[in-house]
């Protein structure tokens, strides 16, 4: 099973294995307290790229259909191979990332790939 979580919601057992998904640490968040199991920064949209979406809703279909072409790309390419190596030796994976929008994010971009299949 595949899930998305906040940074800024508690970890739970039910997140199973935690994968973050940003290029960047959660602003104000440990990494001795938040439980990660593998920081794949690697899978994370451009700083190019994350820089002009800026969170802006309006910019979201755009930014969607760019990080999908990055993915396309290394390092992200094979980022996206080890993430899903990752879904397949774990029965849930959780994509931990730290935007505030919960819907246009890079984690429910990544989200909406691996469960297309």
């Amino acid at each position: 099973m595949l899930q998305i979580k906040r940074a800024y919601l508690a970890p739970n057992k039910t997140d199973g294995y935690r994968v973050l998904v940003d290029r960047i640490w959660p602003r104000g968040k440990s990494k001795e307290n938040e439980k990660i199991d593998c920081w794949l920064k690697e899978i994370a949209p451009s700083t190019d790229l994350r820089k002009w979406f800026n969170h802006e809703a309006e910019k979201y279909t755009q930014f969607k259909s760019n990080y999908l072409a990055e993915l396309q790309n290394d390092p992200q390419k094979k980022a996206l191979k080890e993430l899903k190596e990752i879904l397949s030796q774990h029965e849930t994976v959780t994509l931990v990332y730290g935007a505030k929008n919960e819907e246009q994010n890079n984690a429910q971009v990544l989200y909406e790939l691996l469960t297309k299949f």
